[in-house]
């Protein structure tokens, strides 16, 4: 399987999907930059956290335009898998090709601390391959992480789940208290209709290696490998 990391300037998570991919996961890696228009046939692209270019107007507004995004478009809307992790996420909302956006937190300060998410359903790849574990400590770390939609479009993803991860405590309880930046409905992440493009804000990359005391990023991405290796089959 082969991934595609997008690079803009700023971003600055693209190392860390790269080494959870290849030293953790065991997949091949190909960076794609900003201004490129191959994809250089990748099967899955992610478009990782960070800062694109500084996060001015607002954050993924400038990025959205970058040359890559076109064929990042058209390779979604043919059917290609994409994930875009935290500034990722941000830029998918921005590209209209996930629902609603991300905002700033409800505390007005950037966030950086591990979190508990818990899967909606087993209706994706990311949430149908995740064993019996319900509760997954992920870390965060965002200023502008806090979705929100209009009352249609809610409505919507609610009735299509496409919610696919809740931010909760540690015994999966959702509540309040377990939101860290004020997300409507807790939303920590959630798809498209067609169920191929995903955004969450936590940072499963960042839990992926065993040296970190936490691999519950590791379960999520390589269940998302798994039912994705055996869909092509």
């Amino acid at each position: 399987m082969k991934f595609g990391i997008v690079v803009f300037p700023g971003s600055n998570c693209d190392e860390d999907a790269i080494y959870a991919l290849e030293n953790i996961l065991k997949q091949k890696v190909v960076k794609l930059w900003h201004k490129d228009t191959d994809l250089q046939n990748v099967d899955f692209i992610i478009l990782p956290g960070g800062f694109s270019y500084g996060d001015y107007l607002r954050s993924g507004a400038i990025a959205r335009f970058s040359p890559i995004m076109e064929k990042v478009v058209e390779f979604a809307k043919g059917g290609g898998f994409v994930l875009g992790i935290c500034n990722g996420f941000q830029i998918l909302c921005e590209s209209k090709l996930l629902p609603g956006t991300l905002i700033r937190n409800e505390n007005h300060n950037f966030i950086c601390k591990n979190v508990f998410i818990k899967p909606q359903h087993n209706l994706t790849i990311f949430t149908e391959n995740t064993g019996e574990k319900g509760v997954f400590k992920i870390p965060i770390a965002h200023a502008e992480g806090r979705y929100f939609a209009n009352e249609k479009t809610l409505q919507e993803i609610i009735d299509n789940k496409q919610i696919i991860f809740k931010y909760c405590d540690s015994n999966g309880e959702i509540n309040k208290k377990a939101n860290p930046n004020g997300s409507l409905k807790n939303i920590a992440g959630i798809c498209n209709e067609k169920r191929n493009v995903f955004g969450m804000m936590p940072h499963p990359e960042r839990a992926c290696d065993p040296k970190l005391n936490n691999i519950d990023g590791k379960v999520i991405l390589e269940g998302a490998i798994k039912m994705f290796s055996n869909m092509g089959k």
